[in-house]
C-alpha cells in the first residue's frame, strides 16, 4: 500500500497528531499534508491537497479532520475521482469504504474522541470495496462526475431538468 495521506485544519491538529502516530505505530507510511499547529488554516486547502494527491495516485487512502469532517469531505469531493466519506461510528466507516469506495475518511475533532478515531480509521483501513449492487451504484457516481466535470454547473441543471421533463 502507498503510504495513508492525512491532513487537518487547526480543529482538527491535535487528532491528526494521534491518528498520525497510531498509524505508524500500526505499521503504516504516512504522508501529513498539515495543519503543524494550531495556528488557523482553511480546510479547503488541506482537503484539496490531499484529494488532489489521491487523485493523482500519490496515495491509496487519506484522511482528514477539520471540527466536523463535513467541511473537509465536501471540499475533498470536489476533486474529480475521489470518494470522501465523513463517519462517525464504525459501521459507516466500512460501509464508506465497502459499499461507496471511499478512498477518503473525514472525521470530526469536535465530535468523535481520540480513542473511537482510532477504531473508525482501522476499521475503514481493514475495509475493502465489496462491488456487487454497490459497483453499478458507484458507477453512475463516476459517469455523472465526468458528464458533470465536462459540462460544468449548466450541465447539471439541463440533466436535472431533463429529469424532471420526463417523469
Amino acid at each position: 500500500m502507498r503510504p495513508i495521506a492525512i491532513g487537518s485544519d487547526e480543529a482538527g491538529f491535535q487528532l491528526k497528531e494521534e491518528l498520525r502516530r497510531h498509524l505508524e505505530a500500526s505499521g503504516y507510511e504516512v504522508t501529513d499534508y498539515g495543519c503543524h499547529s494550531t495556528d488557523p488554516v482553511d480546510y479547503p486547502d488541506v482537503a484539496i491537497e490531499v484529494a488532489t494527491a489521491v487523485a493523482a495516485g500519490r496515495h491509496d487512502r487519506a484522511v482528514l479532520i477539520c471540527g466536523t469532517g463535513i467541511g473537509m469531505a465536501i471540499a475533498a469531493n470536489k476533486v474529480p475521482g475521489v470518494y470522501a466519506a465523513n463517519a462517525h461510528d464504525p459501521y459507516s466507516a466500512a460501509r464508506a469504504r465497502m459499499s461507496n469506495n471511499a478512498q477518503v475518511l473525514s472525521l470530526g475533532a469536535r465530535v468523535v474522541g481520540t480513542e473511537l478515531a482510532k477504531t473508525l480509521v482501522d476499521v475503514w483501513l481493514k475495509a475493502e470495496f465489496a462491488g456487487g449492487g454497490s459497483a453499478r451504484k458507484v458507477a453512475k457516481i463516476r459517469e455523472a462526475e465526468g458528464r458533470l466535470e465536462t459540462g460544468g454547473p449548466a450541465a447539471a441543471s439541463d440533466a436535472a431538468a431533463d429529469k424532471e421533463r420526463a417523469r
